[in-house]
């Protein structure tokens, strides 16, 4: 069934906790928030030629593509970049169990995408406690439109969400749609001390699929730790660059080759180790790539945001040792073996016992307790760590 009642089903049936947000799910009408072409995976759905299937898509637990390359035209053999989309409703109300929101509380919500999520805030609020910032105009007149549609209407307003809108602060929460590197301190300084809450997806290239959750304590600072593996997209102010695996590689014949004892296969499949890994590449991404021969080989590619390095390292079942090729400035896969092993020499911790405080100062992460600092991950000799 094809409508709100069955999407509360198909949660329900997935055993994801509603909480207080059922009501919001039954209520507010996903497809009014859903262009008329929208993609799921790789599928393209146009409402027009396949209108079931588009209803399917709007009432199932998937994310869905409202926008690529920031809504330019984009030809048939260019790279498409996601830009904004409807998340995934089991995913989004993760997030919203995270913030915890009381009835009472004023929320600002940071990348509006389709107004979905500032919508179902609304519902359980009221719109006038809920402001919404969008970078991209186009977008956030939309999501005023699509909001307004649904009977609702929180604040939207095109800005740059890195800077908040202290207009309408304080916030008791606040809420990020996108992955940031760091915690802006404008999103400290507007939320309301002591009770302030602020849940954003967090991370640097490398390992991007952490929940930060931070208290606002007095004395301006927030502090906090981490949890899930949400898969958001990238905030716009800074972007990195994205493309195919060849816009990245080049010089192929001048690789630097060596050898190393540390699978890549490990390194791929341990969250927690490219999570520790990703504090000290934040500026550098990572992509696994098996073999599709059925013999369990995997390259695990690392490439370099500015496109000016990379590296590999094959994997192959039966090996002790590993080939390595690197080009460019940096020795990227040295960089993340020499991360691999700070995490070792710490006792291989999970991701849980990390934790973020954030000041006026800029962002630390720590291990344990505040007192416990990273340095020796966040702060590697050369390119800049992500606790910077």
């Amino acid at each position: 069934m094809a409508s709100p009642a069955g999407l509360l089903e198909i949660l329900r049936d997935k055993g994801t906790p509603l909480g207080p947000w059922g009501d919001a799910v039954a209520s507010v009408r996903r497809e009014l928030f859903l262009p008329d072409a929208i993609e799921v995976g790789d599928e393209l759905v146009s409402r027009a030629a396949s209108p079931a299937r588009w209803l399917e898509a709007a009432y199932s637990d998937v994310s869905v593509t409202t926008q690529v390359n920031d809504g330019r035209p984009t030809g048939p053999d260019e790279y498409r970049l996601p830009t904004s989309s409807s998340s995934q409703p089991s995913v989004m109300l993760e997030t919203l169990s995270l913030l915890d929101v009381q009835a009472t509380d004023r929320i600002l919500e940071l990348g509006s995408g389709t107004g979905l999520n500032a919508a179902w805030l609304a519902h359980r609020v009221g719109s006038d406690r809920v402001v919404s910032v969008e970078i991209d105009p186009v977008l956030a007149e939309q999501a005023a439109k699509n909001t307004l549609a649904a009977g609702l209407s929180p604040f939207i307003v095109e800005g740059d969400g890195e800077q908040g809108w202290p207009a309408g602060a304080p916030y008791q929460r606040l809420i990020a749609t996108y992955a940031v590197t760091a915690i802006p301190y404008a999103w400290v300084e507007q939320a309301a001390a002591p009770q302030g809450r602020i849940v954003a997806p967090w991370g640097g290239s490398f390992f991007p699929y952490s929940f930060a959750v931070l208290d606002v304590r007095d004395g301006g600072r927030a502090e906090g730790r981490f949890t899930g593996y949400p898969a958001f997209m990238r905030s716009r102010n800074p972007r990195p660059a994205r493309g195919f695996l060849d816009d990245f590689l080049h010089h192929r014949e001048a690789a630097e080759a060596t050898r190393s004892s540390l699978s890549p296969l490990r390194l791929a499949q341990d969250p927690d180790a490219l999570f520790y890994t990703g504090l000290a590449l934040p500026d550098a991404w990572h992509l696994p790539v098996p073999a599709d021969d059925g013999s369990g080989e995997m390259t695990l590619w690392i490439l370099a945001d500015d496109q000016a390095s990379w590296a590999s390292a094959d994997y192959t079942p039966d090996g002790r040792e590993y080939a390595v090729a690197q080009y460019g400035p940096r020795r990227l896969w040295d960089e993340a073996e020499a991360a691999y092993r700070t995490w070792e020499t710490l006792g291989r911790p999970s991701r849980e016992r990390a934790g973020l405080s954030v000041t006026a100062d800029g962002q630390r992460v720590w291990l344990d307790t505040p007192e416990h600092g990273l340095s020796s991950l966040t702060d590697p000799p050369g390119p800049r760590g992500i606790g910077d």
